[in-house]
């Protein structure tokens, strides 16, 4: 490797850093204003968009550890935002269901959050978007490839 790539490598990674650090930071006061936290808004992005799901199956979904789902769902349940459904066939499952309270809240936040998530990403063109999508995709699967 020549000191030019590893150079370059780490730039890259600066830079990709810095860039998630102030798309989250906007996301993350968006959600505050909001009266949520992230993983509050992701459980309740996922159950709005993908229906009924499995309380086990939560934390995977979002990318967070299963302890911390009951209480997040605990939260929710307790905000009316969200239900549990015991499951009709297996009693070891239990479901977690968007209310219709939790629809009504999504209905009016979603599209803002689409919204400036559009903003944020505005200063790509359509075509730069698409290119991006492809390398940071490209990238976080040439890292799952790799073993330490």
């Amino acid at each position: 490797m020549r000191n030019e790539e590893i150079s370059q490598s780490l730039k890259l990674f600066i830079v990709l850093s810095r860039a998630y650090k102030a798309l989250h930071e906007n996301t993350n006061h968006f959600f505050q204003e909001n009266g949520m936290n992230p993983t509050e808004f992701a459980v309740m992005e996922l159950l709005y968009h993908k229906g009924q799901q499995p309380l086990q199956k939560i934390g995977q979904k979002i990318l967070l550890a299963s302890g911390s789902i009951t209480y997040v769902i605990d939260k929710l349940e307790k905000r009316g935002f969200i239900e549990r459904v015991n499951c009709p066939t297996d009693r070891r499952v239990t479901f977690a269901e968007i209310s219709s309270d939790g629809k009504a809240f999504m209905d009016q936040l979603f599209p803002e959050h689409e919204k400036q998530i559009h903003e944020l990403m505005s200063g790509l063109t359509s075509d730069e978007k698409e290119q991006a999508i492809e390398l940071v995709k490209k990238l976080g699967l040439s890292i799952k490839d790799l073993s330490y």
